[in-house]
Formats: structure tokens, C-alpha cells, sequence
């Protein structure tokens, strides 16, 4: 039986029982609870993580304690702070579970060494790499130059299997904008 992660690496690319067991060795399985962290700002983020099973965020809280979501992670999703992984430097973010959730840790060392034996994980890698820019490309653009309706109609349009799953703040915080707001948008589209 494969686990989520080998279903979704077989679903993308072709690999022998050897590298499947290979990525198996060195994947750790960490389970967490909903509200529960999984990491804190301050710390050096040093894992490829993987979704199998919930919904987890990674967010900043500015001076005020606000909250800025940065990313919102489902199953079958990579995460982490790039940032902190390569430069080895504090993050900025926490992440922290929005549901009951199933993660794969894999130790940069340890993913490292799976790109370098196994080339069709590092194309794959590559890959998502370089539509992970093209996305945050587009929500900076997105954020800079939208009005708060655009931008939560494209929230919609394009997460639309976590609208329900993801309380209406969490949404005004990775939109950057308010509660309120999100619901007079909902209001006015339902006329």
C-alpha cells in the first residue's frame, strides 16, 4: 500500500520499488493537531514538507498581532520556508494547522541526496519550483493591483475546494483585507 506521498510522486513521475522505499526511509510522518504548530518564527526551517491528510497555513503576526497568511497548504501540497531551508537563517513565519493534520518531513540533507539519486524527483522538484514563482508572482501582482472583489473573486476561482474549509478571517488575512469587507462582497453578490 502506498503511502500519500509515493501515490502522489507515482501519479507524476515513474519510480522503481527501490526509490520508493528509498524516499520511505527517510520520511518522517508528524501529526498535528487543529490550532496546533507545527513551527514558530525564530526558528530555522530545515524540512521539504508534504501534506497526506488536513490543511495547515503559514502566516506572520506583525507588532499588533495581526495575522498575514501567507500560504494555505491542503493535502498533496509541498510547504515550508524556502527562505530559511536554503540560507539556513530564523524565519519569519509560524505554520500551524487549520485542521487535524498528516505531514511528511524530509530533512533538507535527506531530500537533497533523494534529487541527486533519483532525477526524475529533482525534474519534479524543479518543476514545481518554477510554478511556485509563477504563482507568487501573480498574487503579488494580484495584492498590488486588485480591488479587495477581484481579489477574493480569484480566491474563489482558484481555491475553490478550501473556500468552506477556511474561516472568512484566515481568508481576509492572506487576501489583506477585512472580514467585513469579505462579507459585504458576499452580500452584494447575492443580489
Amino acid at each position: 500500500m502506498l503511502t500519500p506521498l509515493q501515490k502522489y510522486l507515482v501519479e507524476k513521475i515513474t519510480l522503481s520499488e527501490e526509490e520508493l522505499l528509498l524516499i520511505d526511509s527517510v520520511s518522517i510522518l508528524k501529526k498535528i493537531r487543529k490550532k496546533q504548530f507545527l513551527f514558530e518564527a525564530g526558528e530555522v526551517w530545515k524540512y521539504n514538507a508534504f501534506v497526506c491528510r488536513g490543511l495547515v497555513k503559514t502566516f506572520s503576526v506583525d507588532k499588533n498581532g495581526k495575522e498575514h497568511i501567507i500560504n494555505f497548504s491542503p493535502e498533496n501540497y509541498w510547504f515550508g520556508d524556502r527562505d530559511s531551508l536554503t540560507n539556513n537563517t530564523p524565519s519569519k513565519f509560524n505554520i500551524d494547522a487549520i485542521e487535524d493534520s498528516e505531514i511528511i518531513l524530509i530533512k533538507k540533507e535527506d531530500f537533497e541526496m533523494l534529487c541527486h539519486k533519483i532525477p526524475s524527483l529533482n525534474n519534479l522538484v524543479n518543476t514545481i519550483l518554477q510554478k511556485s514563482f509563477v504563482v507568487s508572482q501573480k498574487r503579488i501582482h494580484d495584492s498590488i493591483s486588485l480591488a479587495a472583489e477581484e481579489k477574493y473573486q480569484n480566491f474563489l476561482d482558484s481555491h475553490p475546494s478550501l473556500i468552506n474549509r477556511i474561516p472568512q478571517h484566515m481568508i481576509g488575512a492572506y487576501l489583506g483585507i477585512t472580514p467585513e469587507t469579505i462579507t459585504r462582497i458576499r452580500r452584494n453578490s447575492n443580489k
